[in-house]
């Protein structure tokens, strides 16, 4: 939920809904709503919203707006809007990005009131499925991060496991069918208040420039009934859920135990590492997903024997390294050719003596925060003492 701290009344209340959880695994929770739209509770989901400096959405209203409003009185009005059940989602903006491989990826931006709403949702309903999710989830949890789930790869090649599935899913987000994701959700929820809520985010229009100047909407998401809008904060937690069935049958089915095979899955992306038997493996993950209505990458998923061969996953490359001091063989992991040369391109871009005005001041600034971020990320592995100021370089 952000870098925000949070209030002791929230803390106390997520703490409480965790419990519960943790200690009956059956337990489902019937009255959440109006935890929903609690003062404090919307209130820090605003605040959390606008720490992220996120666009406005189809009805233009951006945070400098609400600000010029009245901030409570903004919220105020929404809480009452939650309480008599008159809110509506509008629809989702949809832009694209590029993807390292030239492609571009759908990213969808709810009204800054959606994301408000959803954030709140988050802060009640996230620490009761925490308490479900499968320890092999590494992606938007607390305490938790992608490197955790790199050093969990690292761990397992170097226990043996070294023949791995490299897997990946054709649009993830996009898939996940709403029917099935209900029912996980349904496990361990029973407010039709809060099911509602979720449905109608599942199921809102997507608006986006047709090309000629114009917007279009559609409802694919509901006509197909799949698919959860990447970019939503409520995504992250039903991406995740969802991603639980995978896991949980994994076990389930014994394919674990008998084949000695280990996941470690970071939202959509995930390798399953083996002490052999990969391809067992490969067609076991494939059936589970077939099951599931997910749909296997095939030109990207492929099985890699370490130390011969190398994967990349979460932006490092795992394989065969050599002691600086020695020569000596190991395995491990380093920031992939992919992740540098996103990097040296974007230091390109934001030094190129054709922008017409340079602040040096604002470049330097920004290059320094870049450049700290990613060797803060790429800490693990090989790391000289000057490896932070290599990418100048290059």
């Amino acid at each position: 939920m952000g870098n925000l701290q949070t209030s002791e009344s929230i803390q106390r209340l997520r703490t409480a809904l965790h419990t519960k959880a943790k200690e009956e695994s059956r337990y489902r929770f019937y009255l959440l709503y109006d935890k929903i739209y609690r003062e404090d509770i919307l209130a820090h989901a605003y605040r959390s919203c606008k720490a992220n400096k996120g666009a406005a959405g189809v009805d233009g209203v951006d945070f400098e707006a609400i600000e010029k409003y009245g901030e409570e009185q903004w919220l105020g009005e929404l809480a009452e809007r939650l309480r008599t059940k008159d809110y509506r989602p509008e629809a989702v903006r949809r832009v694209f990005i590029s993807k390292p491989n030239g492609k571009l990826r759908p990213l969808g931006i709810p009204t800054i009131t959606d994301r408000v709403v959803q954030t709140a949702a988050m802060l009640v309903l996230e620490p009761l499925f925490e308490a479900d999710l499968q320890p092999e989830q590494y992606a938007y949890r607390p305490e938790r991060g992608a490197q955790d789930a790199v050093k969990a790869v690292h761990r397992l090649l170097n226990t043996g496991h070294t023949h791995v599935v490299d897997a990946d899913l054709s649009g993830y987000f996009d898939s996940i069918p709403h029917a099935e994701l209900m029912k996980s959700v349904a496990r361990r929820i029973v407010d039709g208040n809060v099911l509602h809520l979720i449905k109608q985010w599942l199921n809102a229009p997507v608006e986006e420039d047709d090309g000629h100047g114009h917007r279009k909407r559609t409802t694919t998401n509901k006509d197909r009934g799949r698919g959860t809008q990447q970019g939503a904060p409520i995504s992250q937690l039903l991406s995740n859920l969802y991603m639980r069935r995978f896991l949980l049958g994994w076990k389930t089915l014994g394919h674990a135990r008998r084949l000695s095979a280990h996941i470690v899955n970071y939202a959509d992306d995930f390798v399953i590492c083996c002490q052999g038997q990969a391809h067992k493996a490969m067609a076991a993950m494939r059936g589970i997903m077939d099951i599931l209505k997910l749909t296997v990458n095939e030109e990207k998923t492929h099985l890699c024997h370490i130390p011969q061969e190398r994967f990349d996953f979460l932006g490092y490359t795992f394989g065969r390294c050599y002691k600086r001091d020695s020569g000596r063989a190991y395995i491990g992991t380093k920031p992939s050719k992919k992740s540098v040369k996103l990097m040296v391109d974007s230091i390109t871009k934001e030094t190129d003596r054709r922008r017409t005005v340079l602040d040096a001041e604002k470049i330097v600034g920004g290059l320094n925060r870049k450049l700290n971020g990613w060797a803060n990320y790429f800490c693990l592995g090989p790391v000289s003492s000057d490896s932070k100021l290599t990418l100048v370089f290059l």
